[in-house]
């Protein structure tokens, strides 16, 4: 099925999907707000279909690129949920490289999250990806269960799971001791915590529409941010200015963007929120904050 895009759709059942993606609507409800657009011939069903996440339309890196060396890798998090796994991808050839953190949306390492893992390692990075759903068996092969999964784990202790990950970059064999992290809603999200809690260890921060944290945490942030922000985003962007304000007054290094007339997940090319010319736009924003913070 060939991806739609956002302009086809009304931007009522754009915030419906976007509702039901965040836990917002049961799925009971979520159909049932469909079910108030089907006409004309088209069913639930289609509508649901439409929206939905498919995977064959990220792949821009195979598993096999001959370009990167990817593997599955576990590690110890004893104060989040003990021992979890994650796609751990290089260049092909050399010894180290600066290193980025990849955080997950709120359903787990699913195949788009794991491709932009592999995005940048064929930029030049050690890049790695902890799947959170880890202790409850991991990612579960879909994004409606992976969603259920992850509510069931325990916030701050996720939090900890990310913290021990950029932990273990710090100081891999094959990293440079640079270390970056993107991450995306709920990722975008951690981002910003990580940026509070480990300020001496990440040294360049991407969240793309991540929850802001608290004003009174913004004076522990020294890790220089490239915002991202989709203007239609209204739940994140209620909260972009006071926290771009924060940034400035307390004189921590960031650039924040917001892309016109696109949605949440604009950079997520499996559903029809993807914008391609902003997400293309944003990665090439992504990739010069870390050129610029771990490369140098």
């Amino acid at each position: 099925m060939k991806r739609k895009t956002a302009n086809q759709f009304d931007q009522r059942l754009l915030d419906l999907y976007d509702d039901f993606a965040h836990g917002r609507l049961t799925r009971r409800d979520y159909m049932k707000g469909l079910a108030a657009f089907a006409v004309g011939g088209v069913t639930v069903e289609a509508l649901e279909e439409s929206l939905s996440p498919n995977y064959a339309w990220a792949e821009q890196v195979p598993a096999t690129d001959p370009r990167i060396k990817a593997e599955t890798i576990t590690y110890d998090s004893p104060q989040g949920g003990g021992q979890i796994s994650g796609l751990l991808a290089r260049p092909a050839t050399g010894n180290k490289f600066p290193s980025v953190l990849v955080i997950h949306e709120n359903r787990g390492l699913n195949p788009y999250i794991a491709d932009v893992t592999r995005r940048l390692a064929v930029a030049g990075f050690l890049a790695f990806a902890p799947d959170a759903l880890s202790p409850l068996g991991g990612y579960p092969g879909n994004d409606d269960d992976g969603r259920a999964m992850q509510a069931r784990r325990d916030r701050g202790e996720m939090t900890e799971d990310f913290i021990a990950a950029a932990k273990l970059l710090d100081t891999h064999k094959l990293s440079t001791g640079k270390v970056g992290a993107v991450g995306f809603c709920f990722g975008g999200g951690v981002v910003n915590q990580l940026a509070v809690r480990l300020p001496d260890v990440l040294d360049a921060g991407v969240p793309f529409y991540g929850s802001q944290p608290d004003a009174a945490d913004v004076a522990k942030i020294k890790t220089p941010l490239s915002i991202q922000n989709a203007e239609l985003d209204r739940r994140i962007m209620a909260g972009a200015e006071a926290f771009n304000e924060a940034l400035a007054a307390n004189e921590v290094p960031h650039e924040s963007h917001v892309y016109p007339g696109v949605n949440h997940g604009f950079h997520n090319d499996t559903t029809p929120r993807y914008d391609e010319a902003a997400a293309e736009l944003a990665w090439k924003r992504t990739l010069a904050w870390f050129n610029q913070h771990l490369k140098a």
